[in-house]
């Protein structure tokens, strides 16, 4: 766990449970592309960063999801690094209650007011300002997340954030997250194209050819759709369509799956309904979903 793996010539990533890339600059001093999932990912680290004699410039971040982000206040608190994001992911970083609350619908329970959906805040600097390492590119990839990015190294490395899930858990939990469908199959065809000696996704195996896990990763998210628009051939009530859902997939309920799943449902829905595969009605104080 956390092995220091050798990306390219100046390109380095942490295996753990989310990929933590390491991008050299002059002089001993490094940025991260994430920070992990807590405190304690953060300790790793700042103890790596000892043992390599490198300093930490900044932490740059991918989107706002509290396991992409739960180190940046620790390594910012150590260290005095500049944490880097914009948009809303920027706002999200700073005000970490945003994330169970989007995902919630509501001020979320207590259930939901945890390290693995509410990072601790920090201090974001946007990625416009002149400190920011100019010779890493950003690559827009919104679809998991509002305004989730990437980066290229100056190496060619290209690190891909949560755009791509490995088979193994699109195989185990079929539903992955994500915000906006249709961006996100907009970024997939994006991706497919890319050239780089290698790619980093968070949660998949690094590859220089990634086009078979993006196509898989497509199919998926169309198999979902297909499933959805099935469930709603007779008028149903969200609740039942995400029930349906969890049966069909063998999924098990409880308030995270809630949120996250049921998140993800919804943008579904909303996509098939703009794209005229299912409507909406209500009937009976009841908003009722049906396919066309």
């Amino acid at each position: 766990m956390y092995e220091l793996i050798q990306a390219g010539p100046r390109s380095f990533y942490l295996d753990g449970p989310v990929k933590i890339g390491i991008c050299q600059a002059e002089e001993g001093r490094v940025y991260l592309v994430d920070s992990g999932g807590d405190r304690d990912a953060g300790r790793k680290v700042r103890q790596l960063l000892d043992r390599e004699g490198w300093t930490l410039a900044g932490i740059l971040n991918t989107h706002s999801n509290a396991d992409h982000t739960g180190g940046n206040r620790y390594l910012q608190q150590q260290t005095g690094c500049r944490v880097f994001s914009s948009g809303i992911e920027a706002d999200f970083i700073r005000h970490p209650l945003l994330e169970p609350s989007f995902l919630y619908g509501g001020y979320p329970c207590r259930e939901l007011r945890h390290k693995f959906l509410m990072a601790q805040s920090c201090e974001v600097t946007d990625f416009s300002h002149d400190s920011f390492p100019r010779e890493v590119e950003v690559i827009p990839l919104p679809g998991h997340f509002f305004d989730m990015v990437g980066f290229r190294t100056p190496d060619g490395t290209v690190f891909l954030a949560d755009c791509l899930c490995s088979r193994a858990t699109l195989d185990k939990y079929a539903l992955t997250f994500l915000y906006d469908v249709a961006a996100c199959l907009d970024t997939l065809d994006r991706v497919e194209v890319m050239e780089a000696p290698l790619f980093v996704p968070a949660h998949a195996e690094a590859a220089a050819d990634i086009r078979a896990l993006v196509r898989y990763n497509r199919d998926k998210i169309h198999e979902a759709a297909e499933q959805i628009v099935a469930i709603c051939r007779e008028p149903l009530p969200f609740e039942t369509v995400l029930q349906r859902l969890f049966r069909h997939y063998g999924l098990t309920m409880n308030f995270q799956q809630y949120a996250l799943v049921g998140s993800t449902v919804r943008s579904y829905l909303s996509w098939l309904k703009e794209t005229g595969r299912v409507e909406a009605a209500f009937e009976d104080n009841l908003l009722l979903w049906r396919s066309i």
